[in-house]
Protein backbone atom coordinates (compact mmCIF):
# COMPACT_ATOMS: atom_id res chain seq x y z
CA UNK A 1 0.00 0.00 0.00
CA UNK A 2 1.44 3.50 -1.30
CA UNK A 3 1.98 6.09 1.77
CA UNK A 4 -0.86 8.29 0.52
CA UNK A 5 -2.94 4.93 0.52
CA UNK A 6 -1.80 4.54 4.09
CA UNK A 7 -2.45 8.50 5.30
CA UNK A 8 -5.64 8.41 4.04
CA UNK A 9 -6.83 4.81 5.66
CA UNK A 10 -5.56 6.05 8.73
CA UNK A 11 -7.68 9.16 8.71
CA UNK A 12 -10.37 7.40 7.88
CA UNK A 13 -10.18 5.12 11.05
CA UNK A 14 -9.36 7.83 13.30
CA UNK A 15 -12.92 9.08 11.50
CA UNK A 16 -15.54 6.10 12.09
CA UNK A 17 -13.57 5.93 15.38
CA UNK A 18 -15.02 9.13 16.37
CA UNK A 19 -18.10 8.86 14.88
CA UNK A 20 -18.86 5.66 16.49
CA UNK A 21 -20.16 7.47 19.62
CA UNK A 22 -23.84 8.30 19.46
CA UNK A 23 -23.97 11.43 20.70
CA UNK A 24 -20.95 13.13 18.40
CA UNK A 25 -22.34 11.24 15.17
CA UNK A 26 -25.58 13.40 16.20
CA UNK A 27 -23.50 16.53 16.45
CA UNK A 28 -21.30 15.89 13.01
CA UNK A 29 -25.10 15.64 11.63
CA UNK A 30 -26.13 18.67 12.92
CA UNK A 31 -22.68 20.34 11.99
CA UNK A 32 -23.36 18.71 7.89
CA UNK A 33 -26.84 19.87 7.67
CA UNK A 34 -26.45 23.17 8.84
CA UNK A 35 -23.56 23.85 6.57
CA UNK A 36 -25.05 22.33 3.66
CA UNK A 37 -28.71 24.81 4.45
CA UNK A 38 -26.57 27.82 5.20
CA UNK A 39 -23.60 27.47 2.74
CA UNK A 40 -19.77 27.93 3.49
CA UNK A 41 -19.06 28.81 6.98
CA UNK A 42 -17.79 32.09 7.51
CA UNK A 43 -17.44 33.81 10.73
CA UNK A 44 -18.61 37.48 9.54
CA UNK A 45 -22.32 35.53 8.85
CA UNK A 46 -22.83 34.34 12.27
CA UNK A 47 -25.72 31.94 11.63
CA UNK A 48 -23.42 30.03 9.33
CA UNK A 49 -21.51 28.34 12.31
CA UNK A 50 -23.10 25.91 14.50
CA UNK A 51 -22.48 27.52 18.06
CA UNK A 52 -21.91 24.94 21.42
CA UNK A 53 -25.12 26.49 22.71
CA UNK A 54 -26.74 24.83 19.94
CA UNK A 55 -25.66 21.41 20.74
CA UNK A 56 -27.05 21.97 24.28
CA UNK A 57 -30.71 22.72 23.35
CA UNK A 58 -30.67 20.52 19.62
CA UNK A 59 -29.18 17.33 21.52
CA UNK A 60 -30.27 18.11 25.23
CA UNK A 61 -26.17 17.31 26.31
CA UNK A 62 -24.66 19.34 28.66
CA UNK A 63 -21.47 21.91 28.05
CA UNK A 64 -18.91 19.63 29.07
CA UNK A 65 -20.17 16.70 27.24
CA UNK A 66 -20.38 19.22 24.23
CA UNK A 67 -17.01 20.24 24.65
CA UNK A 68 -15.45 16.93 24.81
CA UNK A 69 -17.14 15.44 22.08
CA UNK A 70 -16.64 18.42 19.88
CA UNK A 71 -12.89 18.45 20.40
CA UNK A 72 -12.66 14.22 19.98
CA UNK A 73 -14.61 15.34 15.77
CA UNK A 74 -12.04 18.01 15.51
CA UNK A 75 -8.98 15.92 16.37
CA UNK A 76 -10.61 13.36 13.87
CA UNK A 77 -10.13 15.76 11.18
CA UNK A 78 -14.44 16.32 10.85
CA UNK A 79 -14.78 19.60 11.62
CA UNK A 80 -13.00 22.41 12.62
CA UNK A 81 -13.90 25.21 15.54
CA UNK A 82 -13.36 28.67 15.81
CA UNK A 83 -13.92 31.72 18.41
CA UNK A 84 -15.65 34.56 17.84
CA UNK A 85 -15.31 36.29 21.09
CA UNK A 86 -16.71 33.75 23.78
CA UNK A 87 -18.36 31.96 21.28
CA UNK A 88 -17.22 29.11 19.58
CA UNK A 89 -18.37 27.84 16.08
CA UNK A 90 -18.21 24.58 14.30
CA UNK A 91 -17.59 24.30 10.42
CA UNK A 92 -17.60 20.75 8.72
CA UNK A 93 -14.16 19.87 7.08
CA UNK A 94 -15.29 19.74 3.33
CA UNK A 95 -11.66 17.66 2.60
CA UNK A 96 -12.90 15.11 5.25
CA UNK A 97 -16.62 14.79 3.99
CA UNK A 98 -14.91 14.42 0.56
CA UNK A 99 -12.61 11.72 1.28
CA UNK A 100 -15.49 9.61 3.47
CA UNK A 101 -17.85 10.08 0.53
CA UNK A 102 -14.93 8.56 -1.95
CA UNK A 103 -14.75 5.67 0.45
CA UNK A 104 -18.46 4.95 0.22
CA UNK A 105 -18.45 5.09 -3.25
CA UNK A 106 -15.70 1.92 -3.50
Amino acid sequence: MAQKDTQTAEQLAGAFRALSNANRLRIYQVIVSHCREHGKADLEDVPAGCAFGDFMKRLNIGAPTVSHHVRELAEAGLIRVERAGRRRYCHAEPAMQARLAAFFEL
